[in-house]
């Protein structure tokens, strides 16, 4: 396995949770890409060019990742790594409102040779120097911004015209491969990346209590994987245990919108409104979303529609849901994953601050 945090002899960054990275000029990652705008697989979005030349904390590696095209599989990712708050905006795919994490192959990055840079300088700009490549030395690109876009679509479903469109969410079993729950290097690969850190401090002796730390996240997550498999084998509950009574269930409106302030009911009120699979008209209520109960938090946005990872297909809520600022999957109970999926709140689960 290569060091982590060194540049290898193939140019792969090996970058580390915390290391503060740029993103390419267009023209350098457009030169990486195939006619689909792919590296290995891995798509490069429209709504990704935004970024170029801007700098950004790492804020995990994206060595593994939730598969929601065949749920509750877990995908191994190579070279690849998330940026702090780097979402996309669907600008390119139906207005898509999912805010799903981007992924980046290290290859459209640049390491800062920083041990510290001013907030106010990442996201964008900054005087700090970075090597350079010429476009002149750069391959003749196969792919261009226009085609970049037009990759972004498929063609339509002909059996009802819908629009079908591509993007990272709906291409990842195709640039990741099948990672088994009892494969051991997965947690060695979270504590190494710095992905499990509390960013205690830089000390020896801090350093060594966030490594004790992050195998505790460790031991703990094999131990719910391991007890929720064998409770699904002899049919016991799982941990935590979530149980809806409901066959029907109601909606509440408050027309929460961005900027509101409100509370997460608690865990027994969320549950009285939950049907015997655990769902509010078909919305999940999933055991990630139990730690921000009792919690106040900022409306960011409301959900009207989501590219479908599966089909590719924009759905549309029948009813708009909420997402809150500060609430997306911290993955306790699913190994560990930082894929960090927004949750979608039903405002039955939620009362307004006045």
């Amino acid at each position: 396995m290569p060091q982590m945090g060194k540049t290898s002899s193939n140019g792969v960054l090996n970058l580390l949770a915390g290391e503060i990275v740029e993103v390419r000029s267009a023209e350098e990652i457009l030169a990486t890409l195939d006619a689909g705008g792919k590296l290995n697989a891995m798509p490069f979005m429209p709504e990704m060019l935004q970024f170029c030349g801007k700098r950004f904390h790492v804020s995990k590696r994206a060595d593994k990742t939730c598969d929601n095209i065949k749920p509750w599989n877990m995908r191994r990712v190579k070279n690849a790594v998330h940026l702090a708050d780097v979402r996309c905006d669907g600008q390119s795919h139906a207005q898509c409102d999912a805010g799903c994490l981007i992924f980046w192959n290290e290859a459209w990055l640049k390491r800062v040779e920083s041990e510290f840079l001013p907030e106010s300088q990442l996201g964008g700009r900054s005087a700090l120097p970075v090597a350079e490549v010429p476009i002149s030395q750069l391959p003749a690109a196969v792919c261009t911004v226009e085609s970049l876009l037009k990759a972004s679509r498929r063609a339509p479903d002909p059996s009802t015209g819908e629009e079908v469109y591509m993007c990272q969410a709906t291409e990842l079993r195709e640039f990741t491969s099948d990672l088994p729950w009892w494969n051991l290097w997965q947690y060695v690969r979270d504590v190494r990346s710095r992905n499990l850190s509390r960013g205690i401090g830089n000390s020896r002796s801090e350093k060594f209590l966030e490594i004790l730390l992050g195998w505790l996240d460790v031991f703990r997550a094999i131990l719910i994987e391991v007890f929720n498999k064998f409770q699904k084998v002899r049919k016991g509950v799982q941990y935590p245990h979530i149980q809806g009574s409901l066959t029907t269930t109601t909606a509440i409106k408050l027309n929460l919108q961005p900027g509101e302030f409100v509370q997460v009911r608690s865990r027994q009120e969320i549950l009285a409104t939950l049907d015997q699979r655990n769902r509010n008209r078909g919305l999940l209520f999933d055991s990630e979303m139990i730690r921000y109960c009792d919690g106040t938090y900022r409306v960011h946005k409301r959900v009207h529609q989501i590219v479908d990872e599966k089909t590719g297909k924009v759905l549309r809520m029948k009813s708009p849901c909420i997402i809150l600022e500060g609430s997306a999957c911290a993955s306790e109970y699913h190994r560990l994953c930082p894929r960090g999926i927004y949750h979608y709140w039903r405002e039955d689960w939620l009362r307004r601050i006045e």
